[in-house]
């Protein structure tokens, strides 16, 4: 069986390489670089940002406390070139480890043909193909969008912006509203709705009031117009270099006349990522579920193992979500319902967080159990350890753990993470 893939992001490469060892003759199309949004755009230009960040915020926290003699400064260009060269080395390692499985990475930009994919004018056949093409940023239909940035943009820029509009609610506004702003922007968040709407009010509060002091907030609020350095919007007209960070659209057109495309552009599966054509599947940023690296590279597996008769299922129950500011705030959400009771318990001193102590800045963590079941319905937390935490309490919950299992729990010490405090907590009385 011949696969092709065309897209090397997560989705992609993780599809390559589970093919390939599955024995089957893989071709992965990628007309840039292997490693998609993620690591060339998206969160690993967050994450190197965002070492930064903490590391000059814990200077000025040091140098208040009196413990350094003088703060840290920023020199932004080396930030931008030393994320250029890691991205690099990264997305070589990634290459090398996908070829190593046995897959052919094959360059250029693929066109989709009748029962064959085009690259550079050479005409490739395949038994199953796949769609792995990501997404890009949405851009609003306002007047003048071409003058904002966008997370495209970021490793471009030269300097620090002195004032910053950020349009959007969610994750990646207020990520780089948190990078810009503790490196020295003046930073509006504009928001259309409510900000972070998704997330519970405590841990919302939480992070506005401790995590996002330095940005002025305006939700309920609507562009109308942006300029080279103005934005008009339903409060009037703010000064500032626009950002917009308003959600993605798929990359689908490359499959429009092919499959069912959804009303937001995406290329419609179902739970085995088949699409309506028999022998193409899709998978990532294109089908529009939860736009994260974990999902979309599971969603690679599961593509690669059904178009190779390994029959496998995408689940999306119980899926940590992640907001990467000072602190990880992370969520996992298992059961919306009311029924339900809360326990909210402050972040425990340790690595990452001992010098905020007296400032009573340490995180926070949230759960909420049903008594009469043990069921864990919701979990969220902000410490520098919740992206790593979470993730296994998941799992350990789809294997059907309840909140008295974790009566004789032992963390490792020291430790962040006062999940395990919560747990304690409620297994005494569940």
């Amino acid at each position: 069986m011949k696969m092709l893939i065309i897209g090397g992001g997560p989705a992609g490469r993780s599809a390559a390489m589970e093919a390939a060892q599955l024995g089957e003759e893989v071709i992965l199309i990628e007309k840039k670089k292997v490693g998609g949004t993620c690591l060339h755009e998206g969160c690993m230009v967050v994450s190197g940002l965002n070492d930064v960040v903490r590391f000059y915020l814990d200077s000025q926290k040091y140098t208040e406390m009196g413990i350094i003699s003088e703060e840290c400064p920023v020199n932004f260009k080396e930030i931008i070139n030393g994320i250029k060269r890691i991205i690099e080395k990264i997305s070589n390692v990634l290459d090398k480890e996908t070829r190593e499985t046995g897959a052919e990475i094959i360059s250029g930009e693929a066109k989709l043909l009748d029962s064959m994919v085009e690259v550079e004018g050479e005409n490739h056949n395949y038994d199953k193909l796949l769609i792995a093409t990501g997404a890009r940023p949405f851009l609003p239909p306002i007047p003048g969008v071409e003058h904002a940035l966008n997370y495209h943009d970021v490793l471009d820029l030269k300097r620090i912006p002195e004032k910053l509009l950020i349009v959007g609610g969610g994750a990646i506004a207020a990520e780089f509203a948190s990078i810009f702003s503790s490196l020295g922007s003046e930073v509006k968040l504009i928001s259309r709705n409510k900000f972070l709407g998704n997330l519970d009010t405590d841990i919302k509060s939480y992070i506005i009031g401790n995590l996002l002091k330095g940005v002025e907030i305006m939700e309920n609020t609507s562009v109308e117009e942006v300029n080279q350095r103005v934005a008009t919007t339903s409060k009037g007209d703010l000064e500032g270099q626009v950002f917009l960070a308003t959600g993605m659209t798929p990359n689908s057109e490359i499959a429009k006349d092919t499959v069912k495309i959804g009303l937001k552009n995406e290329i419609i599966v179902d739970r085995e990522m088949k699409t309506s054509h028999t022998d193409l599947y899709a998978a990532g940023d294109v089908v529009g579920t939860i736009g994260t690296t974990p999902v979309a590279r599971r969603e690679g597996i599961v593509a690669a193992r059904n178009a190779c008769g390994v029959p496998s299922v995408m689940d999306y129950d119980l899926i940590p979500q992640s907001l990467n500011l000072y602190y990880q705030i992370t969520t996992l959400i298992s059961d919306k319902s009311s029924k339900g009771v809360n326990a909210m318990i402050p972040g425990s001193a340790g690595p990452g967080s001992f010098w905020r102590v007296l400032d009573g800045d340490t995180g926070l963590t949230k759960m909420s159990v049903d008594l009469d079941s043990g069921k864990i319905k919701n979990v969220s937390s902000i410490s520098p350890s919740s992206r790593t935490s979470i993730p296994y309490l998941a799992k350990m919950m789809q294997d059907g753990y309840q909140a008295g299992d974790f009566d004789d729990f032992l963390e490792t010490h020291p430790s962040t993470d006062a999940i395990y405090k919560l747990l304690h907590f409620f297994a005494k009385h569940s």
